[in-house]
């Protein structure tokens, strides 16, 4: 059981890494559809707003209290998340609260764990809770309508495929934290291993196809990079109850991580320098940049508890 630091302290981590990935798949969502398409464009934007509403208050929670290590991993923002946002939302037009990544980055970490706090933490775990079921459910409609074609949209299946399950991930890691076990225990290692290698792997797929055709040597990388984590999202799912094959999938899958997360990265910066050409957008480039982040170090703490 959790106690009460490590309760606070993983619930807002989970909700400065998740809320914003929820926020920022809806500003996909909407970029990717259709001017037609009033009522998606619409829906999309008050779930944007009300999982906003969560990543603010876990903000504002969070000053002082959160980890070190989580701000200096840079999965809730990094460096160019900012100009990220600002440059996404020139281009789309959809309005971007860039004050809430300003204030994100001045989180700073260890400070005062009160009952008044856990209280406070634990309302907002559960405000999180049926809105990040919705949110799950809206990306679902949202598949079913583009599978039978009665919706066209720029994203992919697999895409809003990939998004809905990891609002079903943000879901179940708050509801162990109103339980109290931690949604990082080292026990689950072999199932989190295989969920975020299938995500690193399909990212290198979004990548691939959103690139343009003259980018070759480009899309090679992500191609590599993809079937490396399809082979590691295979392999993490059999090393359940094996220690020594855990051990070495760790390894493996943090080597290419770090891998995959530098050619993010520099993929981010040559896109907001407009030196790259594809579909992508500056902040999904930074994006799956964080996610990586978060990625790595889940697998460092894993790598503490073989």
């Amino acid at each position: 059981m959790l106690n009460r630091v490590q309760f606070i302290q993983k619930s807002l981590e989970t909700h400065l890494f998740w809320a914003r990935i929820m926020k920022e798949h809806l500003i996909f969502i909407q970029a990717g559809a259709v001017s037609k398409d009033v009522n998606l464009i619409q829906q999309a934007d008050m779930l944007k707003n009300a999982i906003e509403n969560i990543l603010v208050r876990a903000v504002n929670l969070s000053h002082g209290v959160v980890t070190g290590a989580a701000v200096a991993a840079q999965e809730f923002v990094t460096n160019n998340t900012l100009p990220a946002e600002q440059k996404t939302e020139n281009l789309s037009g959809i309005p971007i609260n860039t004050e809430v990544t300003k204030n994100e980055l001045a989180l700073s970490g260890n400070g005062n764990y009160s009952s008044q706090l856990e209280r406070a933490v634990y309302d907002l775990n559960q405000m999180a809770i049926p809105l990040s079921a919705q949110i799950a459910e809206f990306k679902r409609i949202l598949l079913d309508a583009v599978l039978t074609c009665k919706i066209f949209t720029w994203n992919f299946p697999l895409l809003i495929d990939h998004i809905r399950r990891e609002a079903l991930m943000y879901n179940a890691s708050l509801r162990r934290l109103q339980s109290g076990m931690d949604p990082h225990d080292p026990a689950l290692a072999p199932q989190l291993e295989a969920f975020w290698n299938r995500i690193m792997a399909e990212h290198s797929l979004f990548i691939r196809q959103y690139l343009d055709p003259t980018e070759e040597q480009l899309i090679t990388t992500a191609n590599t990079f993809a079937n490396n984590f399809k082979r590691l999202t295979q392999e993490a799912a059999a090393a359940n109850g094996n220690e020594a094959a855990l051990e070495n999938v760790t390894e493996q899958s943090l080597a290419a991580t770090r891998s995959v997360r530098d050619f993010k990265k520099q993929g981010t910066e040559l896109i907001l320098l407009c030196r790259v050409r594809s579909l992508i957008n500056p902040l999904l480039a930074d994006h799956v940049t964080r996610e990586a982040n978060h990625y790595i170090r889940l697998l460092n703490e894993i790598r503490t508890h073989i």
